[in-house]
């Protein structure tokens, strides 16, 4: 049986929500609420029911599920409300502007016994997904260090993204998926030590790009950046691994993969560069390389509703878990500390 479902929040995220429970095979729509009166009426307009107020929408003791779409300052007391009103919570990222709104919102959960958890979409993009199950796979062996980017060349939305008070910034914004996705593919390590630089080009208020190296105690290094004043972006994707490397340029290609078969090559052949020769640098061949490229992976982000919607049910554990939640707020915690330090700083758990 579906589950009734409503949306805090009828802007850009909020009407993505009400499009897929529109579709959805697990999710009924109950309404929306919005502090806006204009979007509340465009809802209307829309076919879709408008609550008056946050205590309309507690009061329908129908909805079971609600997701909460709207700035990021205002997720702490809208989440606990919720939960403390008998409403299983999906909250936007990042779930809070610090680790004590966090405790606070999982402190309702328990004490409500209602399910709460994150909308971490971006561990269903594709390119991440092929990451990921290469690593898991084994196939080039454990990953040495793993490289994610994100480029842009529009500076930050003109909206509440641009202001520090209401939690912009990117680090923020996309920061909190490329972080997510990378502890999931290095998910048995143990952090020792971050280091960030926050770029401020178009603004100064808040970050508008990044570069984050995450160092963990075997040695092992992820490393994230995120820029929007870049006018030729680099490569999506790119893993070092024990036995190979891999490269995915661009979210709709396939990965290219290069596997070494044989370290050692008995006569390498000097390469003429415009200073002279290397042997350091000289190309491999196919008795020592393998090179092809993997398909793309399919995949599904209303899978995301589905676990939620088993999890209420205890058929399932949620797949955001709360101590993942956790780990990606204190990174992105720590990453501002070591950026405004100027230096590199010992994790803290």
């Amino acid at each position: 049986m579906k589950k009734k479902f409503a949306v805090v929040g009828y802007g850009g995220m909020g009407s993505w929500h009400v499009g897929h429970a529109q579709k959805s095979d697990v999710l009924e729509l109950a309404g929306i609420y919005d502090i806006d009166e204009n979007k509340r009426t465009l809802a209307t307009e829309r076919g879709i029911y408008a609550y008056s107020s946050l205590d309309e929408l507690i009061g329908d003791k129908s909805v079971e599920l609600v997701t909460v779409a709207i700035p990021n300052d205002v997720h702490l007391e809208t989440v606990t409300r919720l939960l403390r009103g008998g409403k299983n919570v999906i909250c936007e990222k990042p779930v809070a502007l610090s680790s004590e709104d966090l405790e606070e919102m999982i402190k309702a959960s328990k004490e409500s016994g209602k399910l709460f958890t994150v909308h971490q979409n971006r561990r269903w993009d594709i390119d991440y997904l092929a990451m990921q199950q290469l690593a898991d796979s084994g196939e080039i062996g454990k990953p040495i260090r793993v490289e994610s980017r994100i480029h842009g060349s529009r500076g930050i939305p003109s909206d509440w993204r641009c202001h520090k008070q209401y939690g912009g910034g990117m680090i923020l914004d996309w920061g909190v998926h490329l972080i997510d996705q990378l502890m999931l593919i290095y998910k048995n390590e143990k952090i020792a030590t971050i280091n960030c630089v926050i770029t401020n080009i178009t603004t100064d208020e808040v970050d508008d790009g990044f570069y984050l190296t995450i160092t963990f105690e075997s040695g092992a290094v992820a490393f994230c950046e995120v820029g929007t004043y870049n006018f030729i972006a680099l490569p999506r994707f790119y893993m070092k691994a024990e036995k190979g490397s891999a490269l995915i340029t661009d979210w709709r290609e396939k990965t290219k993969v290069a596997k070494c078969k044989y370290w050692h090559e008995n006569d390498v052949l000097p390469v003429q560069t415009a200073a002279g020769l290397t042997k350091t640098m000289a190309p491999r061949d196919s008795v020592t390389l393998d090179e092809y490229e993997l398909e793309i992976p399919k995949s599904d982000v209303h899978n995301f509703y589905r676990n939620v919607v088993k999890a209420i049910d205890g058929e399932e554990a949620q797949l955001v878990t709360h101590d993942q939640v956790r780990l990606v707020l204190k990174i992105m915690e720590q990453a501002f500390k070591s950026a405004e330090l100027g230096q590199t700083i010992k994790f803290e758990y």
